[in-house]
């Protein structure tokens, strides 16, 4: 397939990544020529440097036999004139744009809204995927990391092994044997910086970050096996009112549960303008890291403190200084991954990589078959795959242990007939089967091989 992809910054970057990994031919738009040149040299793509409205980069672009066109700049009005363009200049079957602004989505997801007038395909709303990820991490407070996956029937939990997890020193199989019943296995252990695949006789130690694949109904009962208790947020103070806070501030006034929110915001108008956009919400004026505001907002009931302004230093020092006043749960959103390294020496309990909610939101919408979902985890250290089998694919119809897995990849959970069941060795893989695998960054490729991955668009 040939998709073009304007905007050349982290999310291109990373859907040119994983695209190109795939067979596809991928060329790359973005009017800063160093980035062009960069991405060229890294990845097998394409790149043309200029604006990708104009028609006739596009043109250069090969847009008269593209199939996709990703519209991914910083720039609303350019995604949305470049969507435009693809369709009545170059009849682009299938057009993906990155839409932030509020007024426009609202307008876009609204009965006004029709294909004709505006054809875009799929919106993807990086506040809004922020958003949902953020009440995700506040739904399971005791985790640093979480993720759906199966439509929901299996999620990835992220784990810090504390001193009296009951589990510590000891090996990996003897859990499976203890807890036979349990539907969730380790795929991965994060021991002083470096990340790793497990072996059945690894052990999980004090300090260690451990990711673990659950099946949905398992999950609460796995977090406690680990030693954590999810506890009810009924009190959130939210840093930041931009369109990220707002959302969450929103849908948290919609909950039944009545939670009770106090948002923070250091721009005036900003804060004016949540203020008139929320009924229940206490919209304070003022800069997060001041301790009297910090008060003023009753830090010291608050059950958890969410930073999501725009600046990532903000947010990383404002869950500092929550944390140190005894916030049981801060939650930052960090724009830069290779600040993911700062979380624990600072004692953030999660965080939030809005560069990867969105790649990830943007290949759910585009894939069908195959690889259907694509997590990344930490600084693109590791991917969590979602991949269907399909009859032709290396793996069906073998039993797991007889399938050569790149040594770093491990499979979670799988679907079959409906059904959630763990991976066993003997487990045979059969087609139409949907697979779950954590993989470290280099052995990616080697993973989408097995699963003879080709993109299909519908």
């Amino acid at each position: 397939m040939k998709v073009i992809i304007c905007g050349a910054g982290q999310v291109g970057g990373q859907l040119a990544r994983h695209l190109s990994s795939e067979g596809n031919d991928v060329t790359v738009l973005d009017q800063n020529g160093e980035l062009i040149r960069r991405i060229t040299d890294s990845l097998d793509v394409s790149g043309i440097t200029g604006f990708a409205s104009h028609p006739d980069v596009l043109d250069r672009a090969g847009a008269r036999d593209a199939d996709m066109i990703i519209a991914a700049t910083q720039s609303d009005e350019v995604n949305m004139v470049t969507c435009q363009v693809a369709h009545s200049v170059f009849n682009i079957p299938r057009k993906v744009a990155r839409l932030r602004a509020r007024s426009y989505l609202d307008a876009i997801y609204s009965d006004l809204y029709r294909r004709d007038h505006l054809p875009i395909d799929v919106v993807i709303s990086p506040e809004k995927e922020v958003a949902d990820a953020a009440l995700q991490r506040l739904a399971a407070p005791a985790a640093f990391d979480t993720e759906n996956f199966l439509d929901g029937d299996a999620q990835l939990v992220g784990l810090a092994i504390d001193e009296d997890c009951a589990v510590i020193n000891t090996p990996l199989r003897q859990l499976t044997e203890l807890f036979s019943t349990l539907k969730a296995v380790v795929v991965g252990i994060r021991r002083e910086s470096r990340l790793f695949a497990p072996e059945p006789g690894d052990q999980i130690y004090p300090g260690d970050q451990v990711y673990v694949f659950a099946a949905t109904p398992d999950v609460h009962r796995t977090m406690e096996i680990f030693g954590k208790v999810n506890r009810k947020s009924a009190r959130v103070i939210i840093i930041g009112g931009g369109n990220v806070g707002l959302s969450v501030a929103q849908q948290l006034e919609a909950r039944k549960d009545k939670t009770r929110v106090k948002l923070i915001e250091l721009n005036r108008a900003v804060a004016e303008h949540a203020a008139d956009n929320l009924e229940r919400t206490i919209v304070l004026h003022g800069d997060g890291l001041d301790r009297n505001l910090l008060e003023e907002a009753n830090l010291s009931k608050a059950d958890a403190v969410l930073a999501l302004t725009d600046d990532d230093k903000t947010n990383l020092l404002t869950c500092a200084r929550a944390k140190s006043e005894g916030a049981p749960l801060v939650i930052a959103l960090v724009n830069d991954p290779a600040l993911s390294s700062l979380m624990e020496p600072l004692g953030i309990d999660a965080f939030i990589n809005p560069r990867a909610t969105t790649v990830s939101s943007i290949l759910r919408h585009i894939r069908h078959g195959r690889i259907q979902a694509v997590y990344s985890i930490g600084d693109a250290e590791a991917e969590v795959l979602e991949a269907q089998v399909l009859g032709t694919s290396a793996v069906a119809g073998k039993r797991l242990r007889d399938i050569e897995w790149p040594e770093g990849a491990l499979v979670g959970v799988i679907r079959k007939r409906g059904q959630i069941v763990l991976p066993r060795g003997d487990t045979k893989i059969e087609e139409g089967d949907v697979v779950t695998v954590f993989s470290l960054r280099q052995d990616v490729a080697a993973v989408e091989d097995l699963f003879q991955v080709s993109i299909n668009f519908f």
